[in-house]
Order: C-alpha cells, then structure tokens, then sequence
C-alpha cells in the first residue's frame, strides 16, 4: 500500500473515552486527499459471547459540525432540564475517578511492597494491573465489581 493511500486511515488526531466495562468511544480526526479534514466517531462494544467487538461508525464532516453539535446539546439540554433535572450527571464522573485514585494507590502500594515489581514513569497507574491477596479482596470491593459498577 502506497504512502499516500496509507495516510487515509490514519489519524492526525485521536481521544478515546471509556464508558465503563463494555463501551469504548473513539473520536478520530483524519485527513482527506485534498489535504482537508473529517472526523470518525466509533462506538465500540465488547461482545461477552464471544470477546469479539461491535462497532457502529459515524463520519462528521466539517460543513455538518455546527449543526451536529447544536443537535447534541439540544438533545443533551432536554434530556438534563427537562426530563431529568434532579438526576446526578456527575455521579459517574466522581465515580470513574475514584476508581482511577484506587487503582494508581493499589499499584503504588504493589510497587513499593514488592520491589521486583516495576513501575515505568511513563505508565500511567490507572493502566497497571493488580492482583490482590485474597483478604485484601474480602476486606474492599474487587476491582471487577468497581468496573461492573462503572458499566454506564
């Protein structure tokens, strides 16, 4: 594949944001031909049956941004004045971090009390897995039951 067909599928911007334990998002900006620019919203689900992935895909392109964005926060809007005023839409955010704080203090805590185990600068320790000893698990809820609880 040439270079130039290569660079369609790349991206010259990427953000991924995690929506709990099956839903991933992923916004991609990428570039055309014509040195112009349009951007990818995946939306990607695990499949518990057989671990594979759904994926649905929109593609924005700049003459739709505006009104795309007006559309969702209209929508957005409604949904948080007027259906649904009284409800928490910071609860998850609170909940997600916590969940982060937990597990950088976990793998922090694994670090320091096994010294065989390395902690790179560069790892962030949300992404670092733990293992737990098994009073520790019965003493605070499993990291699994954190991640079911964040599956929003």
């Amino acid at each position: 594949m040439s270079e130039r067909s290569q660079r369609k599928y790349d991206s010259v911007y990427s953000k991924t944001v995690r929506a709990g334990k099956r839903r991933t998002y992923f916004f991609d900006v990428k570039e055309t031909r014509g040195s112009d620019y349009y951007l990818t919203i995946t939306e990607s689900k695990k499949r518990f049956e057989d671990g594979g992935y759904e994926r649905h895909k929109i593609f924005l392109y700049k003459e739709d941004f505006n009104r795309f964005m007006e559309g969702l926060n209209e929508a957005v809007d409604h949904v948080k004045n007027d259906l649904m005023p009284d409800y928490d839409y910071d609860e998850y955010t609170r909940r997600h971090e916590e969940y982060l704080a937990r597990k950088e203090e976990e793998a922090l805590e694994t670090a320091t009390s096994n010294p065989e185990v390395e902690v790179e600068e560069t790892t962030k320790p949300a992404e670092v897995e733990v293992k737990k000893v098994e009073a520790e698990e019965e003493a605070t809820p499993s990291i699994e039951k954190i991640e079911d609880d964040l599956a929003w």
